[in-house]
């Protein structure tokens, strides 16, 4: 494990240039270093098309090969971020109805998950820390008949969650409580095996800390959205890590979650267009001088995309107290086009870190745990059709 760390980290510094910066603000600045610093691979982006781009995007493998012969070092890091599948879950037979409000892909994790619980288990209870509803924890209850504490800040997630464990008569207590609060480590004892799925941030961090206090004999997370941090740049937990001097802000703490299955073709579709009107508005604006920069706008309802691109420069023209000229929105609409392809043909080259930059954030969390005296493995839980962020950290007391 450390010997991975070490050779991530040692690959991750080395081609920093490739993956720190920004594919959009790249585009909306002007900045395009690898113009100059990497003319080749500049050329290469240049020239591939909108179906190659896509290609690319929908495989990794591929992408990553495609890439290796501007990045000679990228096998190997590759290979440095392989973790082991943790095979596929053994069928457990849920009650009737135990699954009832959750969606398809959302089950499937939670049932991989429970499984791969059950199967390392420690301790004579459970605690589900950000438990929502609690439906990982009914799963764990009916399968165990053991008693689960399951942690929630919102009250009516809570009170939801407490009338369907009571229903179906499962040994499950909610408690309502806020994790960043010292009244948290309240819900923590040594009996307790932890578990949580898609954890943010520094919610799974603070767990960690509090089962390491709490002396808890195990702990299973499934991290998630690494930016969710209240310092402004990542802290490393193990000492390795802190050796590493591997500084990431909050927005390098978003790039492995650039990966995503949900949604299917209908959100890509709003993605594309939004992304498209927002570049156009902002070469209308900079050709105009409308602005001296770039200038974000807000949010905008995908229904409201439909009305066209001249409806969202006024739109979000209005949002930024600008007045903009009469122009050509339609030629405004394809420079957007141009801009975007452009963009992805960038974003290409930072996806090839997004992987290795997540398992390097897991192996500073596992090499800590290692060092305050338990035993880690890092897995895949399920595959990354069911969900990317499906990296399980397990620890437990021998």
């Amino acid at each position: 494990m450390r010997q991975q760390f070490d050779q991530l980290t040692a690959i991750l510094k080395a081609y920093q240039d490739y993956w720190r910066h920004d594919p959009f603000i790249q585009i909306v600045s002007g900045q395009l270093p690898w113009q100059s610093q990497h003319p080749a691979l500049s050329e290469w982006l240049s020239e591939c098309s909108p179906e190659h781009i896509q290609t690319l995007k929908q495989s990794p493998l591929q992408c990553a090969e495609a890439l290796s012969p501007f990045i000679p070092e990228l096998h190997a890091l590759q290979q440095a971020a392989v973790i082991d599948s943790i095979g596929e879950a053994s069928h457990l037979t849920l009650p009737r109805g135990l699954d009832s409000g959750v969606p398809g892909r959302k089950l499937e994790q939670i049932r991989q998950m429970g499984s791969a619980c059950i199967h390392n288990h420690h301790g004579s209870e459970w605690l589900e820390w950000c438990s929502g509803k609690g439906f990982l924890g009914r799963i764990l209850s009916s399968q165990t008949e053991q008693k689960v504490t399951s942690f929630e800040y919102q009250q009516a997630l809570c009170d939801a969650g407490q009338h369907e464990a009571n229903r179906r008569g499962l040994s499950m207590q909610f408690v309502q409580g806020d994790a960043f609060d010292e009244s948290s480590k309240q819900v923590f004892n040594a009996n307790q095996h932890a578990v949580a799925l898609h954890a943010c941030g520094d919610l799974h961090v603070t767990l960690i800390h509090h089962a390491i206090g709490a002396r808890l004999p195990a702990l299973t997370l499934s991290p998630c959205c690494y930016h969710l941090i209240q310092d402004e740049q990542y802290q490393p937990l193990s000492e390795l890590g802190r050796q590493a001097e591997l500084s990431l802000t909050k927005q390098e703490l978003r790039i492995p979650l650039q990966e995503t299955v949900t949604g299917g073709e209908r959100v890509k579709r709003h993605r594309e267009q939004e992304m498209v009107f927002r570049l156009g508005f902002d070469a209308l604006c900079q050709q105009n001088q409308v602005t001296e920069g770039y200038e974000p706008v807000p949010s905008i309802k995908k229904s409201q995309l439909s009305d066209g691109f001249e409806h969202f420069c006024h739109w979000a023209a209005a949002q930024k107290s600008l007045t903009i000229p009469q122009v050509d929105f339609e030629h405004f609409e394809r420079v957007g086009q141009a801009r975007f392809w452009k963009m992805e043909a960038l974003s290409l080259v930072q996806s090839v870190f997004r992987r290795p930059l997540e398992v390097w954030l897991a192996l500073d969390k596992a090499l800590y745990l290692k060092s305050h005296g338990y035993q880690v493995s890092l897995s895949t839980f399920c595959d990354t059709a069911t969900t990317p962020r499906n990296i399980l950290l397990h620890a437990f007391k021998s």
